[in-house]
Parts: C-alpha cells; sequence; structure tokens
C-alpha cells in the first residue's frame, strides 16, 4: 500500500502527518512511503532525512494524491485538496466533520473513504491512535510555556537577600488531556496550582498530580463520562451559576488562568466572564485553548493576543501543538501508523476496513459515497465512570472517646461471651472425657487462645494478614511444644525440641522476610 503525506496548506501550520522515523515503521509494515517536497522542512525534517529513509518525495500535492493508496494530513483538506481525491483513496486527517458539512458533503461525492482522527473513541484499545490527546497534550504543556514567557514573575516561590518572592497561582478550568499536562507543568515549576472541572471522577487525578481542586458547595448528579466518551457534557444552569459565583470568588488571587473546557460538536462554554477579568491583578495572564472554538474567555481574540484596560493578557492562539512542530509531528505520526496497523491487521498491505471495529467505524465520516458521520453509540463504554469518594467526618474528640469507650464495651463483651462459651463446652467435655484426655486437651485450647492472642495483636504494618496467620499457628505450636519438653520421655523431649525450632524459623523467617520488603518501600 502506498501512503503519502502532503505540505499542509493552513495557514501557520507547521506539522507534518509522517516523520522519516514513522516512515521506517511503516515500510518494516510493507508499505511504500511517499511525502510532497518540503512537507516536513517547518517541523525539522528536511526532504534529505525523508529520502535517507526510504521515503519518495515528490514535487508538488497533484503528483503525491496520484501516486498514492492512504493520503495523511494533519489539518482538514481544503476544497482543492477534496477534489484530488478518487473513490479508491482514503484520506486520514483532523476533520471537524460537525462544522465541515460542506467539506464532508464534496467528499462523499467524490467517493473518498474518510477518516477523522478526532472521532476516534476514548476507550483502551484506541489510546495508541487518540491523536487529539497527544495534541492536547502538548497544547497544555505549551500553555504553561506561553504564559510563563507572558508573567512578569516567577512561578515559583523564592526568598533571596533582594527579597521575597510569592510563588505564583495558577488556574486550569477542565482537568481533561489538556489540563492535567498544565497541571503537570505548572506544578513542576513551583506554581501554587488549583484545577477545576465539572467531572467529579478527575479530582483524584487532580490531588495525585499536587493540585488542589476547587469544589463547589452544589450537589448535581453528572452525566457518567463512559456516556460521552470521557469528555464533559453540559451541566445545568442552576450548576453554572454555582460555577460562576465560585470563580468570582478566586478570580482576584489568581495570576495565571488557563481554560481548555471543550464539549464535542459544540462551541465552546464561556467559562471565564468579563467581570473575572476585570476582578484580576494588573500582570495577570489568560491562555484560552478553546479559542478555536469561540473561547472560554469573554475577550479572547483566535491567534492574538490582547491586553486589557486592567493590564490582563489574554492569549487566544489556536496553533499551540504547531509551536511544538516537531514534537507534536512524531506523535501524530505515530497515531497515524498505529491506525494504519489496524486498518491492514492481516501486514498485507491490503486495507481491510472493518466496520464492525468500534474504532474504524467511529472515526469513519464517509464511505462508498456515503456520510458515515455521526457514528453509532459504542459497545463498549468508553470510561467507568467513578463516585467521589466522600471525606470522613472529623470526629470531635468527646465523639471520638466515646466510640473508643464503645468499641472497648463491645470487644470486652465479645471476649467474655467466646470464654463463657468456651467453659460451658469444656466443662461438657470433662464430663465424659477421661482425665489423661483433659490434661492434653486443656494444653490444647490455652495454647490456642495465648498464641491469636500473642500474634493478633501485633501491629498489621509488621506483617501480612496471611503471615499473621501462620504465626500464629507457629505460637500454638511451641507453646504446646514448651508444655510438653519436660517430659521424662526422650522421644516426646526430641519432638518437642524440633517442633520449637522449625516454628521459630517460621517465625522469625517470616519477620525478616517482611523487613525486606517494607524496606522496598523506603526512601533511604
Amino acid at each position: 500500500m502506498k501512503i503519502g503525506s502532503p505540505k499542509e496548506v493552513f495557514a501557520g501550520e507547521a506539522r507534518v502527518a509522517m516523520t522519516p522515523d514513522s516512515a521506517l515503521q511503516l515500510q518494516k509494515l510493507g508499505h511504500e512511503c511517499f511525502v510532497e517536497t518540503g512537507a516536513g522542512t517547518v517541523a525539522g525534517f528536511a526532504d534529505a532525512a525523508y529520502e535517507a529513509a526510504g521515503v519518495t518525495v515528490v514535487a508538488d500535492e497533484a503528483a503525491l494524491f496520484a501516486a498514492v493508496d492512504v493520503v495523511a494530513k494533519v489539518r482538514a483538506p481544503s476544497d482543492e485538496e477534496a477534489k484530488l481525491l478518487t473513490s479508491d483513496q482514503t484520506l486520514i486527517s483532523f476533520f471537524n466533520p460537525a462544522g465541515n458539512t460542506d467539506l464532508l458533503e464534496l467528499c462523499k461525492a467524490q467517493g473518498a473513504t474518510v477518516m477523522a482522527m478526532e472521532m476516534v473513541p476514548r476507550i483502551s484499545r484506541a489510546q495508541k491512535m487518540d491523536a487529539l490527546s497527544s495534541m492536547a497534550n502538548i497544547a497544555g504543556y505549551r500553555a504553561v510555556i506561553e504564559a510563563g514567557n507572558n508573567f512578569g514573575r516567577f512561578f515559583t516561590g523564592q526568598i533571596t537577600a533582594a527579597g521575597k518572592v510569592p510563588p505564583a497561582k495558577v488556574l486550569v478550568v477542565g482537568a481533561g488531556v489538556a489540563g492535567l499536562a498544565a497541571i503537570g507543568a505548572a506544578t513542576s515549576l513551583g506554581a501554587i496550582t488549583y484545577a477545576f472541572d465539572v467531572r467529579p471522577e478527575v479530582a483524584e487525578q487532580v490531588e495525585s498530580m499536587g493540585a488542589e481542586f476547587v469544589y463547589l458547595d452544589f450537589e448535581e448528579k453528572q452525566t457518567d463520562g463512559a456516556e460521552t466518551g470521557g469528555y464533559a457534557s453540559v451541566s445545568s444552569p442552576e450548576f453554572r451559576e454555582a460555577q460562576l459565583a465560585k470563580f468570582r470568588e478566586i478570580a482576584p488571587d489568581i495570576d495565571i488562568v488557563i481554560t481548555t473546557a471543550l464539549i464535542p460538536n459544540r462551541e465552546a462554554p464561556k467559562l471565564w466572564l468579563a467581570d473575572m477579568v476585570a476582578s484580576m491583578k494588573r500582570g495577570s495572564v489568560i491562555i484560552d485553548l478553546a479559542a478555536e472554538r469561540g473561547g472560554n474567555v469573554e475577550g479572547t481574540v483566535p491567534d492574538e493576543k490582547v491586553m486589557t484596560e486592567n493590564g490582563v493578557t489574554i492569549i487566544g492562539y489556536t496553533d499551540f501543538p504547531s509551536r511544538m512542530a516537531a514534537q507534536a509531528s512524531s506523535l501524530y505520526a505515530t497515531n497515524i501508523r498505529h491506525l494504519l496497523m489496524d486498518l491492514t491487521p492481516a501486514k498485507d498491505g491490503v486495507i481491510n476496513h472493518n466496520m464492525d471495529d468500534d474504532v474504524i467505524r467511529s472515526a469513519t465520516v464517509t464511505r462508498g459515497g456515503e456520510i458515515t458521520f455521526p457514528p453509532p453509540p459504542l459497545k463498549v463504554k468508553a470510561i467507568a465512570a467513578q463516585k467521589p469518594k466522600e471525606k470522613a467526618k472529623e470526629l470531635t474528640p468527646e465523639e471520638r472517646r466515646a466510640a473508643e469507650v464503645a468499641a472497648f464495651k463491645k470487644q470486652t463483651r465479645n471476649q467474655v461471651g467466646l470464654l463463657a462459651i468456651g467453659a460451658v463446652l469444656l466443662l461438657g467435655v470433662g464430663l465424659v472425657a477421661p482425665a489423661s484426655f483433659m490434661q492434653h486437651f486443656i494444653v490444647f485450647v490455652l495454647s490456642v487462645f495465648i498464641g491469636f492472642q500473642v500474634i493478633w495483636n501485633v501491629s498489621h504494618s509488621l506483617h501480612t494478614p496471611l503471615m499473621a496467620v501462620t504465626n500464629a499457628i507457629s505460637s500454638i505450636i511451641i507453646l504446646g511444644a514448651l508444655m510438653q519438653i519436660g517430659s521424662g520421655s526422650w522421644i516426646v523431649i526430641i519432638l518437642g525440641a524440633l517442633s520449637v525450632f522449625m516454628a521459630g524459623i517460621n517465625i522469625f523467617g517470616g519477620f525478616l522476610v517482611t523487613r525486606r520488603m517494607l524496606a522496598m518501600f523506603q526512601k533511604s
């Protein structure tokens, strides 16, 4: 199969859908690779690098389209590019099918198969093809770098001879892939980072990265993330008002705001309004990663940086991944390669466009002269929703004391009850059993009781529950052996000594192994 990547015609786009490394991998699968001359130059991949990787470099776009079976692009094709497609060709690119109906109709008329990379579902099997996540990861990281470039202070706090520098406070609105990448970059630079998301299941992810999740005093049942492919869904008007009120409350203290909130196939919701911008300190920076869909911030101008009257910088660039073109191209080319591997499972260079496959069906928007967008619901849930864990209520000293007393009374009742039942059973056995049997039986019962009490009261941090049980059994053996070791019979003495020796190995060896296991979790 012949796979080719043309030079991107979208103004300012620096990425390329095929890199020399990805081409080498595709050739190992038996495919031929083509690239238009100059396609990777802006991203740092010269034509010579492609030729060295065995890629055929063609002179122009028309020649490339005529030579290949699969066209891999970054941006959606222009009308001129779409008209070059034929019915036996497959186009793979970002497409925005919900917002590009005219282009969708044009590709349908051409009869080409079009696969939209943003339609790849967020299921475990498709993570390697999830180009949206790859690009969002870069955008989130780059947003923090861009914010630092426009912010007049350090991110981290410092105390120097020249004075004290407070740490920057960063708020990330939307804790998806881009938001988590921004959180990671901001916390690593030393900023105090806060994050908000309408999906409560992401709170633990945010907190695990060192940021503080902004909670609302508002109870609302949120849509299961699995039903929306892992994306946020539309909230109720009441929830939105509570959300805006919280933002108004914290806006004066925030130095940098990074908004990433998007809902599939909708305009970006307005979350940071003009009055919030006006309440921020002079020198603050806002990065609106949703600028291409209208922006989350009032005052955002797509592809521009604006300064408000109160000195707040609002950045609405829509090309953050393109600003790191080499890295973005490498990740995107890898996503394309994995999708092509799924399209040619037999590795024979023949496309098997299996429309029963969840991933291939979801990504396909036109095929065989028909529009196949939107796709049917997934057979497999995208993400299992997680209910937020309720925080344990902190007890007052009086409540803690009452709980301890109640636990002590309950434990005492249980122990007294067990002793009473045991005494009755022993009495019953003693009425019918001979005296010689009762002597040994009482020793056995006492050994069991004492061994259990001794081992079970050892802190669980010193051994596992399984080891606790084996140690209890070993202790019973040792106590029984010690009771018999004073016997006059040399056979009993030898057997008792062997019992003590072997049970001791089990107990002390177990503790030594546990100590080594605990040492593995220590920093030093």
